[in-house]
């Protein structure tokens, strides 16, 4: 077959079809020279060693310099099958994306700050644009994407995928980001909250590696909870397990953005937190606002407003971190999130706490410990997500 045979319907599907006969080749001979690879296929050398380009930057292949028949040549290796996923992690500020192969491995990320809380079709036409620049700039063809899994700080209905009423993007309620995702890209999206993706993550590749009942607790404008038992995601009925956030823990406190009063997220979000800070404390200094990172870092240089403001958000996760625990008796809790980093500052009281809330056989088997990966635990969740939809 010459490449003249092939009649495709644009120049991508072209490029789709003689992509894919390359790997078939490389599949049924195992490692071939780019001449060989030009003979097997009917393909040009020019057109061969594109897609050959092509196909390394999306780490499918490897290429090594040889020889043959006495000549220089380049021997080519496929390394996994090709097929690229996408991930697309919301935040209240922020779009971040990330491009996987079709194992979920990262293979690139980019990230702007953009106000993803104030308008839910501009934050998806920002995310389809960043989705595609960042395609291009790893020289990877949108039509080989098969899947992209999109993060968002809420719940999100498993059966409709419409996010919640009460979540940390409110103008994003009864929307569907999965679905005017797909229409742009063209590709299929999944929507799932990003604690639910966090926990996922961690149970892979971090800290919760190893158990089978895991609770991950993300900290952030508000607070939620990614649980894993056995294995496998528990969402509910309708995607609203785990908002652990509105836990009430003061019947006579301050009145939460889901009309109750003393919830657990009046205790540890962000903005309430900051909102504690006195105008002279350490983390306060400076001409931008401040932010959960400045006084986490005040904190652990010693500043005592600081020191106490986080001790007192973790007594209020231990607090509810305890009704967890009685009711799920996980064997790992891991605490993510910004407020995270400020280590045991945070999680010595979370577990005095503990002791004082929870059944002994609850905590017995019971590891606290911070995120291993971090602000991209969700990122890493939607690649696993999108690789396991993909194949």
């Amino acid at each position: 077959m010459t490449e003249a045979t092939v009649t495709p319907g644009s120049q991508s599907a072209l490029r789709q079809a003689n992509e894919r006969r390359v790997v078939d080749v490389l599949r049924r001979d195992g490692t071939c020279t780019q001449a060989e690879l030009s003979r097997s296929t009917g393909l040009s050398a020019a057109s061969v060693s594109n897609i050959v380009r092509g196909l390394r930057a999306a780490g499918t292949v490897s290429v090594r310099d040889t020889s043959s028949n006495g000549r220089r040549a380049r021997a080519v290796t496929l390394l996994r099958p090709p097929g690229a996923v996408v991930a697309v992690d919301f935040t209240a500020d922020r779009v971040r994306v990330a491009i996987g192969d079709s194992d979920g491995n990262m293979l690139a990320r980019e990230e702007i700050d953009y106000d993803v809380a104030s308008d839910a079709e501009r934050g998806i036409r920002r995310a389809a644009w960043l989705t595609e620049t960042t395609l291009v700039r790893s020289r990877i063809d949108l039509g080989t994407v098969s899947s992209v899994v999109v993060s968002v700080p809420g719940p999100v209905d498993p059966a409709t995928g419409e996010v919640g009423d009460i979540s940390c993007v409110p103008r994003w309620a009864g929307f569907r980001p999965a679905k005017a995702l797909t229409e742009r890209l063209g590709v299929e999206a999944l929507a799932e909250n990003d604690a639910n993706l966090s926990v996922l993550a961690e149970q892979y590749r971090g800290a919760g590696v190893g158990a089978e009942h895991v609770v991950h607790l993300v900290i952030s404008e508000g607070v939620g909870a990614g649980i894993m038992m056995s294995g496998r995601l528990f969402r509910g009925a309708g995607g609203t397990a785990g908002e652990v956030g509105h836990i009430a823990l003061d019947p006579r406190g301050q009145v939460c953005r889901c009309g109750n009063r003393g919830c657990l997220e009046t205790f540890v979000g962000a903005n309430y937190l900051l909102d504690m800070l006195p105008q002279n404390n350490g983390a306060a200094r400076g001409p931008r606002p401040v932010r959960i990172p400045d006084m986490v870092a005040a904190a652990l240089e010693g500043d005592p407003g600081s020191r106490r403001i986080i001790a007192e958000a973790g007594t209020a996760l231990g607090q509810s971190t305890a009704i967890m625990a009685n009711l799920f008796n996980p064997d790992r809790v891991i605490v993510g999130g910004e407020l995270a980093e400020a280590g045991e500052l945070l999680l010595d009281p979370m577990r005095r706490a503990m002791e004082l809330g929870s059944l002994g056989s609850a905590l017995e088997r019971l590891e606290l410990v911070p995120s291993a990966l971090g602000q991209d635990a969700a990122l890493y969740g939607a690649l696993r997500m999108a690789a396991r939809y993909a194949n």
